[in-house]
């Protein structure tokens, strides 16, 4: 069961109001300003009915959620799932496309073999060596048809939607405040974030990147946003211990295998968190000199620290070029 706060402080002619709760294995977080005499109840209230809405919907955890349902469906038959469950899959599919299938969300057995998903045991299981072969893109396996809320299988699949679903969450958590008419505003969930507008006085949102250490949370940059979503994939809060290496969380399904390329993180900021979400994950995949080459192009503002002995070597595009540096 998920819990709910709400928490009331006075901004001069405006108040600021904050939200928080469980959802997706993590929290949710909403903060905004408003008129003094909002009634915060049924905003909390959508918030909460948003972020749990997705998490019913898109989460491969839940043996109901519609996300379970459609991977449990035989192959070639049409499976109706929610409006919002298309639409996040067909996003998915364009971004593996225009990535080269660094970003997959078909990988789920493979992220239960490697001990992180909801059927692995937290350790990887090396019997079955033969399943973890590179990925097919999501496209090519998986029919959408977003106008009849509907999907089909063309092969067996697995979907895993960890990758962008947060993301979508957040923007939900958006629309719930833009549909009641607040103007500023800052929500997020774990470390994906979205902002609209700008506090009393005209500051901008200000948050933190972090630094990707394993066992210590520190600020590596500190950072002002406004109208904009910021997503971080990394490989420093998940991951296992298998052999005496550490795995990653995040599977390159070029390759069937959990992520080893020395990219530590990688922060995007977007339009929509769900565009940031998965964005990161793929430059995450893509590596330090193919990710910058394809964010140069796509004109992403990105920012990608990489392990190099004890120290990051900072790489950044768009508005985070001037980051480059080594830390």
């Amino acid at each position: 069961m998920s819990k709910m706060s709400i928490e009331k402080k006075g901004q001069g002619d405006l108040r600021r109001y904050t939200f928080n709760g469980e959802t997706m294995g993590t929290r949710y977080n909403a903060q905004c300003y408003a008129e003094r005499d909002l009634d915060p109840s049924p905003l909390a209230a959508e918030l909460e009915m948003a972020v749990q809405g997705v998490d019913q919907e898109m989460s491969n955890w839940k043996a109901n959620s519609d996300l379970t349902r459609l991977n449990n469906a035989p192959v070639d038959v049409w499976v109706p799932i929610p409006g919002n469950l298309a639409t996040v899959l067909a996003r998915a599919a364009e971004i593996g496309c225009e990535t080269g299938n660094a970003f997959n969300v078909g990988v789920g057995d493979l992220v239960d073999q490697w001990g992180f998903g909801p059927q692995g045991t937290g350790q990887p299981d090396m019997s079955d060596l033969s399943s973890r072969r590179t990925r097919m893109p999501v496209g090519e396996m998986l029919e959408i048809d977003i106008a009849r809320s509907r999907a089909r299988k063309r092969a067996p699949l697995a979907l895993d939607l960890c990758g962008i679903a947060k993301g979508f969450g957040v923007d939900e958590l958006g629309r719930v405040m833009d549909r009641s008419g607040i103007r500023s505003w800052l929500v997020g969930i774990d470390g994906e974030m979205r902002a609209k507008g700008t506090k009393p006085l005209g500051a901008s949102w200000t948050l933190a990147i972090e630094r990707p250490e394993y066992d210590c949370r520190d600020a590596f940059a500190v950072i002002e946003i406004t109208d904009v979503a910021i997503a971080t994939s990394g490989d420093y809060r998940h991951w296992s211990e298998y052999q005496g290496m550490r795995i990653s969380h995040t599977m390159d399904p070029r390759t069937g295998a959990p992520l080893s390329n020395g990219v530590a993180s990688v922060t995007v900021l977007a339009a929509t968190c769900m565009n940031a979400d998965a964005y990161a994950t793929a430059l995450m995949v893509l590596g330090d000199e193919r990710g910058v080459q394809f964010a140069r192009r796509k004109g992403l503002d990105a920012l990608f620290l990489v392990r190099e002995g004890k120290g990051l070597r900072a790489t950044g595009t768009g508005c985070f070029a001037r980051e480059s540096q080594v830390a």
